[in-house]
């Protein structure tokens, strides 16, 4: 076994999207060779309605994949395919856009008007880029949870882990996307195929991922270039990037962690992104403009 070095710890940055929803963004826009064959998360918390409640109105997408998670409140979508839903707490819908789709997502609060999800977007590879779009629409109650003995539990959305396979299926990238939580000052090894990128996005608690060596660079919203950093501590809003290996070591701290485990197989081709849209090509981008203009951007009707 070899642990994965810990590459890079970044934090969270506060952007604005859709028509005014404050958000953290853990990454996206610039990284892609990093996180191939991820391209964004965004971490959509807020118990401020006002924050939120304006909501990301209709918008286009192509070659792409997005995931959507929800832990509270509740997200209300649509599509130019005639799709509508509600997905509530612990739901998750993954809507490949693949040739394109216009859709939009409003999110509402909980009773007490709090609002928490996450939007990951994943890459298509060339050879399915101008797929039909689809659905996979996941309600909470289908997602399994396993319980290990020390008390450290995980809910498995896509891929195998800890002996369990997640419900969505048929995804490109192959990838394993998976929510675990550890107890207090407990330490859990955990395997990931040696293939695959990997990153951990922490949302609740503290601990820290231990490897054999120092991790390279650390990436804050204060430095724009990296730093030395001789410590592994990672905290709410902190996402650890993680090298080559076949497993990694988390440690939790007194309070406990919580955190997104998402692993992909690299694509390892080029990319050409313009906001919603991301194509292999210059090219490809400027024609997808030239349709949304013209009218002829959906072609699976």
């Amino acid at each position: 076994m070899s642990l994965r070095p810990v590459k890079q710890i970044l934090e969270t940055k506060g952007t604005v999207e859709g028509a005014g929803v404050k958000l953290q963004r853990a990454f996206g826009f610039g990284k892609t060779k990093e996180f191939d064959p991820f391209l964004l998360l965004d971490d959509f918390r807020n118990d401020k309605p006002e924050d939120y409640v304006a909501g990301f109105p209709w918008h286009p997408h192509r070659g792409i994949e997005t995931i959507t998670y929800v832990l509270a409140g509740s997200v209300e979508h649509g599509d130019s395919l005639g799709n509508r839903g509600r997905m509530a707490a612990g739901d998750v819908q993954w809507m490949t856009a693949g040739s394109g789709i216009l859709h939009q997502e409003m999110p509402r609060g909980d009773s007490r008007g709090r609002m928490h999800g996450f939007q990951l977007w994943a890459n298509l590879p060339a050879r399915l880029k101008m797929t039909d779009p689809r659905y996979q629409d996941i309600p909470s109650s289908a997602i399994p949870e396993v319980a290990e003995d020390d008390g450290a539990m995980a809910r498995i959305i896509c891929g195998e882990f800890w002996g369990r396979r997640g419900p969505v299926e048929g995804v490109a990238a192959d990838p394993a996307y998976v929510d675990i939580s550890i107890p207090p000052n407990t330490r859990k090894r955990i395997k990931v195929d040696v293939a695959r990128n990997a990153f951990a996005y922490v949302f609740a608690g503290a601990g820290t991922f231990r490897d054999s060596s120092a991790p390279r660079a650390v990436l804050t919203e204060h430095t724009a270039e990296p730093e030395a950093a001789p410590a592994y501590d990672a905290r709410n809003h902190s996402l650890v990037l993680f090298d080559r290996g076949d497993e990694l070591v988390v440690q939790a701290g007194p309070e406990g962690m919580r955190f997104l485990l998402v692993s992909g197989k690299p694509l390892e081709e080029p990319v050409a992104w313009y906001g919603p849209i991301v194509m292999n090509h210059p090219e490809e981008l400027k024609q997808a403009m030239s349709e949304l203009q013209d009218g002829t951007f959906i072609k699976h009707r």
